[in-house]
């Protein structure tokens, strides 16, 4: 009888107070180990960290565990490295914490990014009168710290600046916490110079009107990656080689001298008499044509050799086009539509220089 009592008072629930203190200690136990879970805690604090920001009108919660810790340190890391490589807000008149008037001298211009401004002290085809780098720890990089030594070396003054500063410096471009002042950097033009050819040397690029910035300086980028040993432009109908071209070549500008030439036909008439060929680059819906069309990957050369490209939105000239011996064209890779028929002269630069680079490394 009394084992029947108590299965039935074990059906029913707790037989006493005692019990059900043990229960709901028990129950607490498992709450607590539940509240104590990472996801809780970092819920709990951003709960938490929302009504302080009601309350104070500013961050200002203690975080309550290391790991959330170690992950603000992270985000705060994170949106460090945005705000040096994303544009400020376009400004306008004198940049704070530095007198621009009395900084920049007559006729100087602002290279901009780490890289433009590292190639423009190491190779030394400036006049170089200061460099500006971010409050941050950006100083803290080992590529910074060696363009540090390298100023000193130099005898450049290194100035700390704002973000602010810097971004009306450069007119809000991406400037990645670095600005330089330096005179400015402009074609070698000088035909008879252009003409000399060093020894040993066997592919030049030839660049007709390109007037984009941007192109210009990812075709120097690209030149100076596959080893081409001399970049003309013409003078007329290009863009001057500004702070944004060498911005865009990732500094490949400040290395690689590119030549100016006033009348590219007579120039390459010159390189043509001397036992090199010209060849030129057409879209895949050519019209008729004096010279043979060929796929790039199908050409293949043995003699100094000249590779023309024209502007972005005409290509090349007639005159330069009749002085090439040969076309070539990148076949696409499907059937291409209306407007999608061509690639921008920088992206088919890159692949008919390594088509031909890749063709002389054979040969060898």
């Amino acid at each position: 009888m009394r084992g029947a009592d108590t299965a039935a008072k074990n059906r029913l629930g707790p037989a006493s107070d005692e019990d059900d203190l043990k229960t709901n200690t028990r129950d607490f136990s498992y709450t607590a180990k539940a509240i104590r879970h990472p996801s809780v805690l970092a819920k709990s604090y951003s709960v938490q960290k929302q009504q302080t920001f009601v309350k104070n009108k500013k961050w200002s919660t203690k975080i309550p565990k290391p790991e959330l810790r170690n992950r603000a340190t992270v985000a705060n890391e994170l949106q460090r490295l945005r705000d040096e490589d994303m544009p400020g807000p376009k400004r306008t008149g004198s940049p704070s914490g530095i007198a621009y008037s009395n900084m920049k001298n007559k006729d100087s211009e602002i290279v901009f990014g780490v890289s433009p401004c590292y190639l423009a002290l190491a190779h030394g085809r400036r006049a170089l009168h200061g460099l500006y780098v971010k409050e941050s720890r950006v100083q803290q990089r080992p590529e910074v710290r060696e363009i540090y030594r390298l100023a000193e070396s130099l005898g450049v003054t290194v100035q700390q600046a704002s973000r602010r500063a810097l971004d009306g410096l450069c007119g809000g471009r991406v400037h990645q916490g670095m600005c330089l002042e330096a005179s400015p950097l402009g074609y070698v033009a000088d035909n008879e110079r252009i003409a000399q050819c060093t020894p040993g040397q066997s592919l030049w690029l030839v660049l007709e009107g390109i007037q984009d910035p941007m192109n210009m300086g990812a075709l120097l980028r690209t030149a100076y990656f596959l080893g081409v040993d001399r970049v003309v432009a013409s003078l007329h109908n290009s863009c001057p080689l500004s702070p944004v071209v060498s911005k865009a070549s990732a500094g490949a500008m400040e290395a690689l001298p590119v030549y100016g030439s006033d009348d590219l036909p007579d120039l390459l008439k010159t390189q043509i008499a001397g036992g090199w060929q010209v060849i030129g680059t057409v879209g895949t819906a050519t019209k008729a044509v004096h010279v043979p069309v060929l796929p790039c990957s199908e050409f293949h050369w043995s003699q100094p050799t000249i590779l023309a490209l024209g502007s972005e939105g005409s290509g090349l000239s007639a005159e330069v086009l009749a002085l090439c011996g040969c076309l070539l064209t990148i076949p696409p890779g499907g059937e291409p539509t209306l407007g999608m028929d061509s690639l921008n002269v920088s992206v088919a630069a890159g692949i008919l220089l390594h088509s031909l680079v890749s063709c002389k490394r054979m040969k060898r």
